[in-house]
């Protein structure tokens, strides 16, 4: 059985995510609210309770907006410290192209998708969920955010070697799988797949 560790779980659980809802996987919960009972309590940017090479996976969602900009290379190091060599990351983010697009239409406060939490706009977008915020949970603050060219590139920089995503505007979000190994285009497709209806 492989392992995944899902970082910034929140109340999420795998059965809850396309790709590692099946047997053949195994989760490790990881958010820093306790909460929301993880199985380990920690940081994005203090993975240390995590062992080096352990970790088949890792699915992150809607968290590396979280850290600032300056912050976002020890975050991918340390999500390439945990990994197995033939590791990868599968990782959702907002879309700031698609989102500054929608500012640009003058829609800042006008609500985009309904969102288990309520309503989101592009206000809460960019800077966070504002009713969460609002009651004091400020782990809900973004910090920072991607387009999917400066994504791309903080993977490859962290030193991972191949990288599959896009971007999903009607979603405003982006999403990535990134492998820490090289790979044949075939299998890089062929293990996609299963996860890809997380995002489209």
């Amino acid at each position: 059985m492989k392992t995944f560790l899902h970082v910034g779980c929140g109340p999420q659980y795998k059965s809850q995510i396309k790709g590692f809802d099946n047997e053949s996987w195994k989760e490790i919960r990881f958010d820093i609210d306790e909460k929301v009972n993880p199985d380990i309590v920690g940081t994005l940017l203090d993975m240390s309770a995590v062992e080096t090479g352990s970790v088949d996976a890792i699915y992150s969602s809607h968290n590396i907006e979280h850290v600032f900009p300056h912050e976002v290379p020890i975050v991918l190091r340390e999500f390439h410290r945990v990994l197995k060599d033939d590791g990868m990351v599968v990782l959702v983010c907002p879309d700031l192209q698609s989102v500054c697009e929608a500012v640009v239409d003058d829609k800042l406060l006008q609500p985009l998708y309904e969102s288990p939490a309520g309503p989101i706009s592009p206000i809460d977008i960019l800077y966070g969920h504002r009713p969460a915020i609002a009651r004091g949970n400020e782990y809900m603050a973004h910090k920072g955010g991607f387009t999917y060219s400066v994504l791309n590139d903080a993977f490859i920089e962290a030193g991972f070697k191949m990288n599959y995503g896009g971007r999903n505007p009607d979603r405003w979000e982006l999403f990535i799988i990134s492998f820490k190994q090289e790979k044949l285009q075939e299998e890089i497709n062929t293990i996609a797949k299963p996860f890809l209806k997380n995002f489209i």
